[in-house]
């Protein structure tokens, strides 16, 4: 089930993705409500598609949970910067609430930063209250995944000799199109684009640590709650995005998250 996060005549609101009732494409059929804490009571109404304006999927309740270095590749492609040693546990940092955008929202390039990089990654939304939850329970806990770019102030990551200044700007946290609630992720491919061009190709059975680890590990740190979000890493690729680009995040059986890029003052 794919379920979406809309705008339409400046009202917000929640729906599920299905085949038009009359003739081809894609219409939202509307929920009363956010799914994840109130369920699937429709409204009655659906929608086509292409009348509605997608938002981001969720704007997490308080934290977006992250984690580095789960792909051995892309560890092996930033030994320079963050040190080729893989990571016994999950590598957790956060974003802000704030960071997060959705399908179409601009990507902004701060001023005070000359190498802005894409990270394309699966993410997983909570959906239950979870805290100290053994791994073989842990994805009782997820609602479902969504494309996201974990976009990335490399050189401000380098100057701080730390991670939070340099993942954390405005924008830096795309997420979208859609939540995707029932999804095989043992072998799901991630591609990302630049405008047009592939530049990073993984696929899911390449994580070093399993998503089920991932959330039970988070939530021994801290109490993870409905609509909060954990990207789980990126592959090999990343590079440098700049204004007037427009970068994909594919993800198998989820959708396309594309977000053109400006610089700052655009």
């Amino acid at each position: 089930m794919k379920v979406a996060r809309f705008q339409i005549d400046g009202e917000i609101s929640y729906g599920i993705l299905d085949a038009a009732e009359q003739g081809d494409g894609i219409e939202i059929v509307e929920l009363v409500a956010d799914p994840i804490v109130a369920g699937y009571d429709t409204t009655g109404r659906r929608l086509r598609l292409e009348e509605v304006r997608l938002l981001a999927p969720v704007i997490p309740r308080s934290k977006v949970v992250c984690v580095g270095k789960n792909y051995a590749d892309h560890i092996e492609e930033m030994r320079d910067v963050t040190g080729g040693e893989t990571p016994e546990e999950p590598l957790l940092f956060l974003k802000p609430n704030t960071s997060v955008i959705g399908p179409g929202d601009a990507i902004v390039r701060p001023a005070i930063s000359d190498r802005v990089e894409h990270e394309g990654e699966l993410a997983l939304v909570i959906g239950a209250i979870a805290k100290d939850v053994p791994e073989d329970e842990a994805l009782k806990y997820v609602f479902g995944f969504t494309c996201a770019n974990d976009v990335s102030a490399r050189d401000l990551q380098l100057k701080d000799g730390q991670w939070t200044r340099g993942k954390s700007f405005d924008t830096f946290c795309p997420l979208g199109p859609v939540i995707e609630t029932d999804l095989d992720l043992s072998d799901a491919r991630i591609q990302t684009r630049v405008n047009g061009e592939i530049r990073q190709d993984g696929r899911t059975s390449q994580l070093i640590h399993s998503l089920a680890k991932i959330v039970a590990h988070a939530s021994q740190a801290f109490t993870l709650l409905p609509g909060d979000v954990i990207l789980t890493g990126t592959p090999a690729g990343v590079g440098t995005m700049v204004s007037g680009d427009v970068v994909e995040v594919e993800i198998e059986g989820i959708g396309i998250l594309r977000n053109p890029v400006r610089d700052a003052g655009e």
